[in-house]
């Protein structure tokens, strides 16, 4: 993926077009129920890799709360927020962002807590991906959603070009309201994926485990009543330190996202890669309790 290219003139036409700007929320997300090629069970790896027409790919990862409270998130990224993002990053000399979105809910509550795009760079295929996520609109009581998937997808099932060739991490963004859930047991993790890496895990061994390949943010919304408690900031602040960063409005996400691209995205990781130690991922093997069956 990641094969076309944005041309922010081409973007605007299409979005005149289709509404963006007037169209509401569940008209510009008709999704009803998860679309089948965001489903990810049986997905080994999406692929962030460079071509003819990206050399120098960066793999960018948005992985957007599709819970109750954040659906004027998506909205806002598709009217707005998505093309300013890529028109800023691209014109300060980021020339091949490639951005793959996630949708994330509760895995202890929702039907489709993990939802999955593809890494591409054209601005058709970019907002074909956004707005194919289904704001399934759930969560629960639990005090908390489920961003720790979107750093074990990362960290488990993506693969990218510019780490492996060129010791450049990309840049992993959840976005919400809420703390994130403390675990995912193993079973969870069989029923969302199918077959791979599959073991009980902490999210903090989820956000090390994403960080060895990725500059890791988490973007909290304080515009609603969780999102404005201390007590969530302050959680948040725990896991991902000075990696926090703090939205008083969905239309600070977009500034927010711009000059952290800007800021790392030509960064070199601290510890070079050698041979021994390639990061290129095998595939994910099958746990030995379903090797048995």
């Amino acid at each position: 993926m990641g094969h076309t290219s944005y041309s922010s003139s081409a973007r605007s036409v299409r979005a005149k077009n289709l509404g963006y700007d007037t169209k509401s929320i569940h008209e510009t997300f008709s999704q009803r129920n998860i679309n089948s090629a965001m489903n990810p069970y049986g997905i080994t790896f999406r692929e962030s890799r460079d071509s003819e027409e990206h050399p120098n790919s960066l793999a960018i990862i948005i992985a957007l709360d599709v819970t109750g409270s954040m659906g004027s998130v998506p909205h806002f990224m598709v009217k707005k927020g998505l093309p300013n993002i890529m028109e800023h990053i691209i014109k300060k000399g980021i020339s091949d962002p490639q951005v793959l979105f996630l949708g994330i809910g509760d895995h202890e509550y929702d039907n489709s807590p993990l939802q999955v795009g593809q890494f591409e760079s054209g601005d058709e295929l970019l907002d074909k991906w956004l707005t194919d996520v289904y704001l399934e609109g759930g969560g629960g009581g639990n005090d908390g959603e489920s961003y720790h998937l979107a750093w074990y997808f990362a960290a488990y099932h993506t693969q990218l070009d510019c780490f492996e060739k060129r010791n450049q991490k990309g840049l992993l963004f959840t976005i919400g309201d809420e703390p994130v859930l403390k675990n995912i047991s193993k079973q969870t993790l069989k029923n969302l994926m199918g077959s791979g890496q599959h073991q009980n895990f902490s999210a903090l061994e989820l956000y090390d485990k994403a960080r060895e390949n990725y500059h890791v943010f988490h973007i909290n919304v304080g515009s609603t009543s969780s999102g404005s408690r201390e007590s969530v900031k302050n959680g948040w602040k725990q896991i991902v330190q000075e990696n926090l960063l703090l939205a008083d409005h969905p239309e600070d996400i977009e500034k927010l996202i711009s000059e952290t691209v800007i800021k790392f995205g030509s960064q070199i990781a601290e510890t070079p890669i050698t041979k021994k130690d390639n990061p290129v991922k095998e595939k994910p093997t099958a746990d030995p309790e379903e090797m048995m069956l």
